[in-house]
């Protein structure tokens, strides 16, 4: 193992000490600051994965908890699990596991936001309603969250 590749292993398990990565991510940080091959970083990443180190299922499982306590919806959390590598399978795995029920989410959101009183102003409406589209909720969510209060 030369030098530069040590080095990128310890940096990869100093990032994974402090929390989980994508492998994609992981390999982008590595490259950053470590000239290694693609044949090296893969077979480092695999190193890492066989060891239990680094694991995508996880870490989009992880993703999927945290984005919700920050009162994202499915579609901003798909498309960030999306960019950071994870495979669509894994996401909708991870997002199935969550059990997260996105309407009561969205009115959730709703509510902390502007309060519990449902405006009958359409521009009010539509100002709510790109509030939560731009948190990331589908359309028929949003909808749901003004008909099933009125």
């Amino acid at each position: 193992m030369s030098d530069e590749l040590k080095r990128a292993y310890h940096q990869a398990i100093r990032l994974l000490s402090q929390r989980d990565h994508s492998r994609k991510e992981l390999a982008d940080k590595i490259t950053r600051k470590h000239e290694v091959g693609e044949s090296e970083l893969n077979g480092l990443l695999d190193e890492l994965e066989a060891s239990n180190y680094l694991d995508d299922r996880r870490y989009a499982a992880m993703f999927v908890r945290s984005s919700v306590m920050r009162g994202h919806g499915p579609m901003k959390i798909s498309y960030a699990l999306r960019d950071k590598g994870v495979d669509d399978d894994l996401a909708r795995e991870a997002f199935e596991s969550s059990e997260t029920d996105w309407l009561e989410q969205a009115r959730y959101q709703r509510e902390k936001k502007f309060g519990e009183e449902i405006p009958e102003d359409f521009k009010e409406r539509a100002r709510q309603s790109r509030f939560l589209a731009g948190r990331g909720f589908y359309i028929d969510t949003i909808n749901a969250v003004f008909h099933e209060e009125c």
